[in-house]
């Protein structure tokens, strides 16, 4: 078994993440803007997947919504992804667009019944469109999204069940929800079954506060990956039976190219610390 551990894709990264290249084993890249629109740019990703495996990583299909995905948003990601064979794609269970608002952001969805059909429904409108079945992220939020009446475990699991889609299961969103809401991360990502948890997220995040003086735990991929979804990475190597590919997202206030791959490398004993245990 082979897990894999890498990087997101940045330009100011692009030398150093080249120049590791022996000690990066995957580059996750987000797609829009230069990249899905560009076929100059497809190329460019081409070339790059002949030297490192690449990922694709969508910001803005929208798939959680009760809305359509935007049939012309499809249609390039379709293009991207024949021209460049990346390894998977995914997207987020988010909604990032309410009529012809865009939103700016990734938010959660409302967790009802209603909105698990039709999450379901535009993953399999979007698997026709581009021949495959995206990897699909659980989102951080630092609201309760407003009229829900299923916590984010029967949510995603009830999700899981109903799609042929796998997960990119990022832990440090669950991590940052298990602070925001008060539940068991560890629980949570035991609960889900394991068979369908293909890709990881490890990020960082950072403290903010309301003008009530409440505190809510923030995932801005600006911060080092803190202690705990290491040891959820030490609980995805334990408890997933395949290969799992292992992605940082650092997108911004980047530190020596060196403490990067220190963390990719404690993300790599963490894994196995799981592995361990698993076989024991």
């Amino acid at each position: 078994m082979n897990d894999r551990v890498g990087l997101t894709w940045h330009a100011q990264l692009a030398a150093s993440i080249l120049a590791a290249g022996d000690r990066i084993d995957i580059v996750e890249v987000i797609p829009e803007g230069t990249f899905l629109e560009s076929p100059r740019a497809h190329r460019a990703l081409r070339r790059l997947g002949r030297e490192i495996p690449v990922a694709i990583h969508g910001v803005s299909l929208g798939l959680a919504s009760t809305a359509a995905v935007d049939q012309r948003r499809l249609e390039q990601f379709a293009r991207l992804i024949d021209d460049v064979q990346p390894e998977c794609w995914s997207e987020h269970l988010a909604f990032v667009r309410a009529g012809e608002i865009e939103l700016g952001h990734l938010a959660a969805p409302s967790r009802t019944a209603s909105t698990i059909d039709a999450t379901a429904w535009n993953i399999d409108r979007a698997a026709r469109a581009i021949g495959a079945y995206p990897l699909v992220e659980n989102v951080a939020t630092i609201i309760d999204p407003p009229g829900s009446d299923l916590d984010e475990q029967t949510w995603l699991t009830r999700l899981v069940a109903t799609t042929r889609a796998d997960l990119l299961l990022d832990l440090h969103n669950l991590y940052a929800n298990a602070r925001n809401f008060g539940f068991n991360a560890a629980d949570v990502l035991r609960s889900i079954p394991p068979e369908r948890i293909r890709f990881i997220h490890i990020a960082g995040g950072a403290p903010v506060h309301a003008s009530t003086g409440d505190e809510r735990w923030l995932d801005d991929h600006l911060h080092d990956v803190p202690d705990p979804v290491y040891g959820l990475l030490e609980i995805v190597g334990e408890v997933v039976p395949h290969r799992v590919d292992v992605v940082l997202e650092r997108d911004g206030a980047f530190p020596p190219f060196g403490q990067l791959l220190g963390q990719l490398d404690r993300a790599r004993a963490a894994l196995a610390q799981g592995r361990t245990r698993r076989a024991t």
